[in-house]
């Protein structure tokens, strides 16, 4: 078996491991963040179990760090009490991004990881099957049930050679996002193995992994080796290193090669991550800011990477430069050897360690602005401003261009320099909070800010609505519901987050919706992609949308939508796709009978008095779960049924 598979097996609860169909797996860990993670820790208390039953669980505040009023303060002590009830640990504000803070202090080989952020894959690089998720199955897995999702193909990625001075772990993720797409990952899981592995640390393993979510994976993994035990013993983590790889190179459905001695400095143009080129094509262009950090590229590695360049020298003049340390341990130990002080010294601003800029959170570019960032998505619209072009590239590139102002290659700097690792890492866990051993005594605290989950109505047979709006392809979560300072807040209201549904398209939406009592929506290929908040099934849920049509569907928005009730079909004829106007009046008809049976809905264009058919990709489970409307009402119908028998 190949390492997917042997993890796999060791957790299968349900189902069989045969491409396409259903499994269920037991999970290890759970990880939440503060802007999906009140949502999660509602529902899970919604669900009315008492205490987590998972063996470990870890809630971060790392995304609404702006404390402009009293909204994100109350989420964050929401949070604390919740976790502190339930049985979780609670990683405080300023201790880091969660997969930075997770990979140091909690990830291990084998384990299997749920968390309610798309870029959980990063714990792969420690040989964990890691996959994000919605706030729901989150929940779920708290409480100690199964998690479910189609067996995907596992693709084995062949490393060989060595990456030549200046050409890191982000290019070796950028070419696979050149040639796979941000949708060809889907349904599939991508496994790193070969000689080259070897030469790759865990952070740059983690940097591989963490970008896989950007192709659309279910997640991607490296074995576990030596490179493995050593990162294992710099975090005084070393008893729980096991050796795990892959048997042979024949137990993968098709193979991938990349010779890491070929690789050169690479750049995704804006505004796509898969938009990929050579960095000499798009040399010298102007530079207006730079920042290094996110989730992807602000190890020790990557800082003192940086840190070494921009030693004795001066960002230019016309650049903002900004740094984020991706925990308080990176900060603390640059800190310590005196590479923060090189940074600042060469002009750059220091952020708190958190996501901050790659969500919109503070650092928005000037209007038409260029930016070059060491971050995993460059969505138009992400950084908090629609006209300004967003760069993806290593942390290396990000200190050339930060030096000479214009996109440069770092191969035109001067000598490389090494990076050397300390045997062991200053460790200090005292902003991870362990949870009560008072549980019956601990008051959860609900802020004025937090409000209920919306309804969730059973399936109706028939729904006959307006089509209030129409999308293309590769429409993703931030295209759904924006991130950003203004609205992160309010991912625990979901009324007034629903306000803003869709308003980077159109921002009349929300307001139609209300004046309509809700309608369907029609979109293109990879419908969903980015982004696990399941806010993008919420808000329109709660402006009354039950239907979706589309070419096809992410992985993750999919499940969201079938955990909150919304019923998720696709076009059987891609050409009926092209026959609807906004505005046309839908009817799907017999539904629930359609479902139970397996048939197609059948859906007739009353505007234009036309009928077609629209398939969906559901298991048993899963269409249970949409008739009675939602994973919530599922479980708890499951429950009495248990009780009654």
């Amino acid at each position: 078996m190949n390492l997917t598979q042997k993890i796999l097996k060791e957790h299968l609860v349900e189902g069989e491991m045969v491409q396409g169909k259903e499994v269920g797996i037991k999970i290890d860990q759970v990880l939440t963040q503060d802007a999906t993670g009140t949502m999660a820790f509602l529902e899970f208390e919604a669900l009315n179990m008492p205490s987590i039953h998972a063996e470990l669980v870890v809630s971060y505040v790392d995304h609404n760090m702006l404390q402009t009023d009293f909204k994100n303060p109350d989420d964050h002590i929401f949070l604390q009490t919740a976790a502190s009830k339930f049985g979780a640990y609670f990683s405080k504000p300023g201790n880091g991004i969660c997969h930075q803070v997770h990979l140091e202090r909690f990830s291990a080989p084998g384990k299997t990881l749920l968390g309610s952020d798309s870029h959980t894959p990063t714990c792969g690089g420690m040989s964990s099957l890691a996959i994000g998720a919605g706030g729901l199955d989150i929940a779920l897995a708290m409480g100690g049930g199964a998690y479910y999702f189609p067996m995907p193909q596992i693709i084995g990625v062949k490393l060989t050679g060595k990456l030549s001075d200046w050409v890191t772990a982000k290019d070796v993720i950028l070419e696979m996002n050149r040639r796979v797409t941000v949708k060809g990952g889907k349904g599939k899981i991508f496994e790193y193995f070969g000689p080259g592995v070897a030469t790759l640390s865990v952070p740059e393993r983690s940097t591989i992994t963490n970008m896989g979510a950007e192709l659309g994976a279910t997640t991607s993994i490296f074995p576990s080796d030596e490179m493995t035990l050593k990162y294992l013993k710099m975090q005084g983590r070393e008893e729980v290193y096991k050796s795990l790889s892959a048997d042979s190179e024949s137990d993968y459905d098709s193979i991938i090669e990349i010779n890491l001695s070929e690789l050169e400095p690479l750049i995704a143009k804006p505004h796509s991550p898969d938009n990929v080129v050579p960095i000499k094509e798009v040399a010298g262009i102007k530079v207006d800011q730079v920042i290094i950090g996110s989730c992807t590229n602000s190890s020790f590695r990557d800082l003192m990477s940086v840190a070494s360049i921009l030693k004795g020298k001066k960002v230019a003049s016309g650049v903002s430069f900004a740094v984020v340390p991706g925990s308080k341990q990176v900060y603390e130990q640059i800190a310590r050897n005196g590479a923060l002080a090189d940074l600042i010294a060469a002009g750059a601003r220091i952020l708190e360690s958190a996501c901050g800029p790659c969500i919109g959170m503070g650092q928005v570019p000037r209007s038409g602005g260029v930016s070059v960032r060491s971050f995993n998505r460059n969505f138009k619209g992400r950084c908090g401003s629609t006209d300004a072009g967003v760069y993806l590239s290593s942390p290396e590139v990000c200190a050339a261009c930060a030096l000479t102002g214009v996109i440069t290659d770092p191969r035109d700097l001067s000598v490389y320099t090494e990076i050397q690792w300390p045997a062991k890492l200053e460790i200090d866990d005292s902003m991870i909070l362990k949870p009560s051993s008072d549980p019956e005594n601990v008051e959860i605290i609900k802020g004025p800010n937090i409000k209920s989950l919306p309804e969730m109505k059973p399936l109706q047979n028939t729904i006959s609505k307006e089509v209030l709006l129409k999308v293309g392809d590769n429409i993703t979560t931030d295209h759904i519901m924006p991130a950003g300072a203004e609205i992160l807040p309010l991912r625990s209201n979901i009324p007034e987050i629903s306000k803003y549904t869709y308003r980077i398209i159109d921002k009349e939406f929300p307001q139609r919706c209300l004046e309509k009592g809700g309608g369907i929506i029609i979109g293109g290929e990879n419908y969903g992609q980015g982004s696990s908040r399941e806010h993008a099934a919420i808000a329109p849920l709660y402006l009354g949308i039950r239907a979706k049509i589309v070419k096809s569907y992410a992985r993750i928005h999919l499940q969201n939508l079938i955990n909150w009730g919304i019923l998720p079909l696709e076009f059987v004829n891609p050409v009926d796709y092209d026959k609807i106007d906004q505005g046309d009046e839908l009817e799907l008809v017999d539904i629930l009978n359609s479902l139970k049976h397996g048939k197609p809905v059948k859906v007739k264009n009353v505007t234009k008095n036309y009928e077609f058919e629209a398939k969906y990709t559901l298991s048993k489970r899963d269409i249970d779960t949409l008739i009675v409307g939602g994973s919530i009402n599922y479980v708890k119908t499951m429950q009495t049924q248990k009780i009654t028998a």
